[in-house]
């Protein structure tokens, strides 16, 4: 994408009623919608999240089958995500809003209890071990998704890596955390919810194209 049309859409984004972009400093000092998100959507419907929402397609997807829940995709580059948000305004999504912020900084975005679900979809696996810090999934990301999550809040993964599948469950079985349901390969076996199978961003299809199974599992937090 050239510079001229990122600018673009960061102008773009900067209009959009369903965009929040606080800085840095606005989030760690107090953020206004910590708690508070109720407010910003103007219900008390169930929020999920969507970490690193890329374009937002299954922000946006997830928000068409399930219009009585409230959906934020995050991500920290604004110029991918204007296609979802955009997306969700030309089809009058009233439940949907992007988040342009660092994922790490969740915990100071919700308040406590306030998220029902959290979806992690097609994570950069962070294979290198000095990478570790920054998978999403690790034992330090999980702390601040308890936080946020309301008791029972359920995490889904969604992924092509069989590695970051992988290294997901042994941690979570070494944690002693509930998997409520596990698949190496959704396409081939059958039993996963249908947001699973339903919404299919660009990406997955390239994926699938290329043969390559999709992972995903259903966990919560103890």
């Amino acid at each position: 994408m050239g510079s001229k049309n990122k600018l673009k859409r960061f102008k773009e984004n900067e209009t959009f009623p369903n965009v929040v972009q606080p800085t840095r400093e606005e989030v760690l000092e107090g953020f206004k919608y910590k708690g508070k998100w109720a407010s910003f959507f103007g219900n008390d419907n169930p929020i999920v999240l969507e970490l690193g929402c890329g374009k937002g397609e299954y922000t946006v997807g997830l928000a068409r089958i399930n219009p009585n829940k409230n959906h934020i995709g995050i991500d920290i580059k604004g110029a991918r995500f204007w296609r979802g948000a955009k997306t969700a305004l030309e089809e009058k999504l009233n439940n949907v809003a992007f988040l342009r912020t660092q994922i790490e900084l969740v915990d100071h975005l919700f308040g406590e209890g306030e998220v029902s679900e959290i979806w992690i979809t097609f994570p950069d696996p962070q294979i290198k071990y000095k990478r570790t810090k920054h998978r999403m999934t690790n034992p330090v990301f999980l702390e601040r998704y308890k936080k946020i999550l309301k008791p029972g809040g359920l995490i889904h993964l969604k992924t092509d890596s069989e590695y970051m599948h992988g290294y997901t469950l042994g941690l979570l079985q070494g944690l002693g955390h509930e998997i409520l349901y596990a698949n190496h390969d959704v396409y081939k076996n059958e039993g996963a919810p249908p947001e699973v199978l339903e919404i299919q961003t660009f990406y997955e299809n390239q994926y699938l194209e290329k043969g390559k199974p999709i992972t995903y599992i259903q966990f919560r937090i103890n």
